[in-house]
């Protein structure tokens, strides 16, 4: 039996470097110049992914600025002492900005840490003019044994980055999104996983976050009903990611592909194919559906 996996990513925009006045927001690392051709042009919407160094976030920012949007792109760089594999790095998130078309930043904040995000948030509404939409990318992972043998660290980090990290960053970024006037066009969508309705072994702490995410999404839902934003959550299945190498490791499977057996569509996912359907839920297209969890998974959930 196997994980469903999914993740991190990173983004920014065309290489240029920092503009010389511009005094980088605490946490925040500059991957983009600050300047006349960085603004958002009138109409243009606005988002805010973390994870976005490599994986599915990575992905979201290139779907995104590829319409059109203008991008804050995050991520910690930085690996986790807690956990036995290297997380997306500085350099990744560098390919990002220098691959992605469009208006993008990068910025490196640690979405468990507030004071971080909100610097993030702070670029975007003082280089954008404000923020239209939040997707959540970043996560690990951790298991390959039974919950009550697994290291206390790294079932704290597990559940640390993966449920506290959307927790803040849905605290941090839902004033901004109503900080936009009425009629709104407020979007937040979360990585969730196919683990949140599956009991998969050796993995009880990640599906125990992922579930929360999925729960999280329905509350917000609710709790911003009326306002013009929406939230959702996308499960992807075994998506050909870092992350998913890391729990062929955990299963001590020879590589990644062996996975696919288990998706009724006979194959891995790209993390494109999910970025794809973050793009919809964030578009005109995706207004009417919140409090969703939207499975993007190959069947794996069947």
């Amino acid at each position: 039996m196997s994980p469903a996996a999914r993740d991190a990513g990173a983004a920014s925009d065309a290489g240029v470097v920092p503009g010389p006045g511009f005094v980088p927001a605490p946490g925040i690392a500059v991957g983009a110049e600050v300047g006349a051709g960085t603004e958002a042009a009138p109409g243009q919407r606005v988002a805010l992914v973390t994870g976005a160094a490599r994986g599915i976030g990575a992905a979201v920012v290139r779907r995104l600025a590829g319409a059109g949007w203008a991008v804050v792109a995050v991520d910690r760089c930085a690996d986790d002492p807690r956990l036995p594999y290297p997380l997306g790095t500085r350099a990744e998130l560098d390919a990002v900005v220098l691959g992605a078309p469009g208006r993008v930043l990068a910025a490196i904040a640690d979405t468990t840490d507030d004071d971080a995000l909100a610097a993030a948030v702070a670029l975007a509404e003082r280089t954008f003019g404000g923020l239209d939409a939040v997707v959540g990318a970043a996560g690990v992972i951790a298991g390959g044994r039974p919950l009550w043998e697994m290291p206390p660290a790294q079932v704290a980090a597990v559940l640390e980055v993966d449920l506290g990290g959307v927790v803040t960053l849905a605290r941090v970024t839902v004033p901004a999104l109503l900080r936009r006037q009425p009629p709104r066009h407020g979007r937040i969508v979360l990585v969730a996983s196919a683990a949140a309705t599956r009991g998969l072994p050796m993995l009880a702490a990640y599906c125990a976050a992922k579930a929360g995410v999925t729960g999280l999404v329905r509350a917000l839902a609710v709790e911003l009903g009326g306002t013009g934003v929406t939230a959702n959550a996308v499960s992807p299945g075994s998506t050909d990611t870092a992350m998913l190498a890391e729990s062929a490791r955990l299963y001590r499977l020879p590589a990644a592909d062996a996975f696919a057996a288990q998706q009724p569509l006979g194959r891995l996912l790209a993390a494109d194919e999910i970025a794809a359907a973050v793009l919809w839920l964030v578009g005109d297209a995706g207004a009417p559906v919140t409090g969703a969890d939207v499975a993007v998974d190959g069947g794996l959930s069947l």
